[in-house]
């Protein structure tokens, strides 16, 4: 897996809307505090175009990405926003031209598309981190500190509180995942990701209980989750219920759902839809440990 180079003071950042379309007002505090930590940020052509409820047409949301990914001074591409429309792009992206010029791939949510293609496909790593839309006043400060630490290339560790449903264990393993809704659509494409001896990250917003349990049912069936190395699980933000109560937790479904296996699952991980929504390298070795007093998180300094 090639990991893109470090930014450095001057660097430039692509600004891009691969799914849903967005107005200035959504991004302007996102792309002050860019600036504000010595990066140019270069916006694409048509980013605030509008085409029904994408961020313009198909080709003109591609078009942005690869002028992105032509421009040798661009370092970093990061989405402004998720919602739904990056699969209808994959098909006219460049792969060639992509191989050639590694940089990040920033974002969350409907930008797991990106995440898949670029960790299966590319061979690249990419950040899973909070997008422009995501900061508001409620936003927490550590989403984008510590976002402004993976790009200058500085090693993360985190530390978060343990769990009562978390498995105990300490692993090493390459890390991948993202929205599983997202990563459930691409099941059966050629994105859909490799999890054998890989440590499985997932996330979900706004879903109803009963679709958790499709999800992770389909992916046990399917052998996706026998293999794994670990699981880590993010925020299940918002779920919903049916006027007869499914009678789990998101949690509770997803911690059913890898009973039978023995590999160590941490809970309430803060990224996702939730904050703090920290930066995760996907498609970097890790470190997992998890015992009852607390869980780390340790990324090692190279692919």
């Amino acid at each position: 897996m090639i990991a893109p180079l470090p930014l450095k003071p001057g660097d430039k950042i692509g600004l891009i809307a691969p799914s849903r379309n967005v107005i200035h007002d959504d991004l302007a505090e996102a792309i002050s505090m860019i600036e504000s930590w010595g990066y140019q940020v270069v916006f694409g052509k048509n980013l605030y175009d509008k085409h029904h409820q994408f961020a313009g047409k198909d080709e003109d949301r591609a078009e942005d990405f690869m002028q992105m990914v032509l421009t040798p001074e661009i370092r970093a591409i990061l989405c402004a926003r998720g919602g739904y429309g990056t699969v209808r792009l994959l098909e006219m992206l460049d792969l060639a031209t992509i191989r050639n010029n590694p940089k990040w791939i920033i974002g969350y949510s409907d930008i797991t598309v990106l995440h898949s293609y670029f960790n299966k496909v590319v061979g690249f790593e990419t950040i899973h981190a909070t997008m422009p839309i995501s900061l508001k006043p409620s936003a927490s400060g550590d989403s984008w500190q510590k976002l402004k630490q993976v790009l200058k290339g500085d090693l993360i560790d985190y530390q978060f509180e343990p769990h009562e449903l978390n498995k105990p264990g300490k692993i090493t393993g390459t890390l991948v995942g993202g929205n599983l809704s997202v990563l459930f659509s691409l099941r059966g494409t050629f994105c859909d990701i490799e999890t054998d001896d890989r440590i499985l990250f997932i996330e979900d917003l706004d879903e109803y209980l009963y679709h958790i349990d499709r999800m992770m049912m389909n992916y046990k069936l399917a052998g996706k989750l026998k293999n794994l190395k670990g699981l880590i699980i993010g925020g299940m933000t918002k779920m919903k219920d049916n006027t007869v109560p499914f009678g789990k937790t998101a949690y509770e479904i997803v911690a059913d759902a890898v009973n039978d296996y023995n590999y160590p699952v941490a809970f309430n991980f803060p990224a996702g839809h939730c904050e703090p929504n920290l930066p995760l390298i996907l498609g970097r070795k890790v470190i997992l440990d998890i015992k009852s007093e607390k869980v780390n998180l340790e990324f090692f300094d190279k692919p």
